[in-house]
């Protein structure tokens, strides 16, 4: 008899909805099995906005026992999300509140004013992010301002993938890839960056070990016993673990990476950080990636807008599905772009007719249908990587002569199509499940279950169908 085929358990937690994953290898190629989906659900107190830690908590144990009864074989699980939000623990180990939205809006103020106690210069030299008001460091100075008894009473804080691995394991750390997310991380040093913490306050006490990327953290603790399933940190931030199921040749062409989701990130993969003037005021960050590489990229929106455009929609009781949103986009007259990282974007509510007033307001064509705010959206994507493209190849110094485009965004046929019209450069598109291919490919590796010299990116190519979008007219 065959022995079993490897299998893994991805939790693979995004801003708008989740997923639970089981990865079962086959010699070189990962299928991919859903189990469990979920909208991320938010809990809205006035301007308050919430991630609702026990409704998460609760899917994640809807998907755990579905997974472990779908694969009873199952070797390790091991949960990513997104990065610069964190949970508050008590002396207890129990959370104190549940984890603010980094879209709640109490952050705007905070960073301006943090900027006059420390400089640019200094915190980009030392951490390397870009200057985002949700970012980690402008969350506590908000808590700081804003509940500073519960501040007193914190003991300790975990990033959300984080948490939830301390839940299933029991051991409360920070992975390496997560930690470089919260503007409070050495970007060299891969270390707290204790000196900062303080000048702004900050206990660096209330922040548990960095461990790096593929580490076990332990069995698997349901019911007060150990069972024979391995906790694993492979890469707690989304993107990490998308940039690691990007399916580049190793001896390809230059190649920038665009995972495109609720958010959208663009950038390259390097062996050391960019920490120069040219990058700070170009507003790139450098994330740590699996094996040591840096994620020097910028972070954009993505779908957010579209996506809200949608609730919004829903919320009106219309009725349409993805195929037919795409078929009124392509029938829509080509629209001007328009910059979707205005400030007015970020938060929730009213987006059609914040996209309509924008237009008004710089004497743009109105889109009115909905295929004409779809076009619109994907449209301004599409200048949008274009744009920062070039910039990314300015600060490095390098032309990029591929893009691969990941995520959810790269079923969308018509974005891929129009970033390859407008970058000049062919668009790889696939795998859609990046995030949690990257997870589950992670957890292979660490349990000993990829074959013999063979790579993430090996598995990845051939599990995935990728589709190849050239431009249709040079730039230029």
């Amino acid at each position: 008899m065959m022995p079993p085929s490897p299998q893994h358990l991805a939790f693979d937690l995004g801003a708008s909805s989740g997923r639970v994953l089981i990865g079962t290898l086959d010699g070189r190629r990962m299928h991919l099995d859903d189990v469990h989906r979920f909208e991320t659900p938010l809990v809205e107190e006035g301007e308050r906005l919430y991630w609702d830690l026990e409704a998460l908590e609760d899917q994640l144990a809807v998907g755990l026992e579905q997974g472990m009864a779908a694969a009873p074989d199952l070797q390790s699980l091991s949960v990513d999300a997104w990065g610069v939000d964190y949970v508050p623990l008590g002396e207890d180990g129990h959370p104190l509140r549940n984890p603010y939205c980094y879209r709640d809006p109490r952050t705007h103020a905070v960073m301006e004013a943090a900027l006059k106690r420390v400089s640019r210069a200094e915190i980009y030299a030392t951490t390397g992010i870009q200057f985002i008001p949700i970012n980690t460091v402008y969350q506590v100075l908000a808590d700081q301002q804003m509940e500073p008894e519960r501040v007193a009473q914190t003991a300790q804080r975990l990033m959300i993938a984080d948490y939830f691995q301390y839940r299933f394991s029991g051991r409360a750390v920070v992975e390496l890839s997560m930690a470089s997310t919260t503007q409070l991380m050495d970007v060299r040093a891969q270390a707290w960056a204790t000196d900062l913490m303080e000048r702004f306050d900050i206990n660096p006490d209330t922040w548990p070990a960095i461990v790096p990327p593929a580490t076990k953290l332990g069995p698997l603790i349901r019911n007060g016993s150990a069972t024979d399933i391995d906790v694993i940190a492979g890469c707690s931030h989304d993107t990490a673990c998308a940039v690691a199921a990007v399916p580049a040749e190793p001896d390809g062409p230059p190649w920038a990476y665009i995972s495109c989701g609720t958010w959208s990130l663009l950038g390259v993969e390097r062996t050391d950080p960019v920490l120069t003037d040219a990058a700070r005021e170009a507003s790139f960050t450098n994330e740590i990636g699996l094996d040591g590489t840096v994620r020097f990229l910028k972070n954009l929106t993505g779908l957010w807008v579209l996506q809200e455009c949608e609730r919004a929609w829903i919320a009106d009781g219309q009725t349409f599905d993805y195929d037919m949103l795409q078929r009124e986009a392509e029938a829509a007259d080509p629209m001007e772009p328009v910059n979707l990282d205005d400030p007015r974007f970020v938060e929730r509510g009213r987006m059609p007719q914040k996209l309509q007033a924008y237009c008004r307001e710089y004497d743009q064509p109105v889109p009115t249908s909905r295929g004409s705010f779809v076009r619109l959206v994907l449209e301004s994507l599409a200048a949008d990587y274009r744009d920062k493209l070039a910039v990314l190849e300015d600060v490095i110094g390098t032309r990029i002569e591929r893009v691969h485009l990941v995520g959810g965004g790269a079923q969308n046929e018509l974005l891929c199509q129009w970033t390859a019209d407008a970058t000049g450069r062919r668009v790889v598109a696939g795998p859609i499940e990046a995030t949690a291919l990257g997870n589950l490919l992670i957890q292979a590796r660490v349990m000993g279950t990829l074959p013999d010299g063979t790579t993430i990116r090996d598995v990845v190519r051939a599990s995935t169908d990728l589709h190849v979008y050239d431009p249709a007219e040079i730039p230029g």
